[in-house]
């Protein structure tokens, strides 16, 4: 199966990179697509807790879905995120 979930402060090429890297440690997710001006995260999974890990791990990462909370702290892990995955590209 195939879903896209909108999430919030998706900025730029360090945040899809930190997002790819961290999101392809799940066994389930395969097929994964960051947009970056839509703030999409698109990905096929077979199992339907997948779903949940994968909401889950974007939260952690600064990146909570659109219409959660968008606390600062998620801001500012957001900006963390960003800044790791620019210099590990």
């Amino acid at each position: 199966m195939t879903t896209t979930v909108v999430i919030q402060n998706l900025k730029c090429g360090g945040c899809v990179h930190t997002i790819t890297k961290k999101l392809q440690t799940l066994e389930d997710v395969s097929q994964l697509e960051i947009d970056v001006e839509n703030d999409r995260v698109s990905y096929n999974f077979n199992n339907r807790s997948t779903v949940d890990q994968v909401k889950e791990k974007l939260k952690v990462l600064g990146y909570p879905i659109m219409g959660e909370t968008n606390t600062y702290f998620n801001k500012a892990k957001s900006f963390i995120s960003c800044a790791t995955g620019k210099l590990n590209q």
